[in-house]
């Protein structure tokens, strides 16, 4: 299960999610609201980005302005994705599934046992707050015009009859169909 994080959220909104995040049996997973061209969200926005840096555009950066400061929205974000990581990951879950584990490092492959390790490296105040600090050098280019309400047809999203692989073409394939 994946909950979106608002850049509006506050700590009682964090507190929430890990409260009930505790309180079912799923895995859940926690992204930040990342508006993307092509969707909706994009079109509508009427915040703003806070960043044009391309390489913040993951769902884990913030690149709407947050009602937190953006250290403390990362600190809430990551101590919820910590609790929540813990919940599912770390030696309980190599424990209980360590035959699993073990199977796959006998053929030699461990990224399944390192990502277990890897949380501090990858979710990390520091590391997020130094990205937004970084020189973009590939600014996304900004929508044409913002507006209220969006006509479903000009999103980018692909014609029903293209969608069957059967139906695409080598132009639809690389992303090049004419997608009006």
């Amino acid at each position: 299960m994946n909950i979106i994080a608002d850049p509006d959220w506050d700590e009682a909104r964090f507190a929430l999610v890990r409260e009930w995040s505790a309180s079912v049996p799923e895995i859940v997973h926690l992204t930040v609201n990342t508006p993307y061209p092509g969707t909706e969200t994009w079109a509508t926005d009427a915040r703003g980005l806070s960043t044009r840096n391309y390489k913040l555009f993951d769902v884990q950066h913030a690149v709407l302005p947050t009602r937190l400061p953006l250290r403390k929205f990362y600190e809430e974000l990551v101590r919820t994705q910590q609790i929540l990581a813990r919940k599912h990951m770390g030696w309980q879950a190599l424990w209980s599934c360590a035959a699993i584990a073990a199977g796959h490092l006998a053929r030699g492959l461990v990224n399944f046992v390192k990502t277990l390790w890897k949380f501090g490296r990858q979710y990390n105040v520091e590391k997020l707050l130094h990205d937004h600090a970084e020189e973009t050098r590939y600014p996304i280019a900004l929508p044409a015009q913002k507006t209220e309400r969006v006509d479903p047809r000009t999103l980018y999203i692909p014609r029903p009859e293209l969608a069957g692989a059967a139906l695409a073409t080598d132009c639809d394939r690389l992303g090049l169909a004419d997608k009006g």
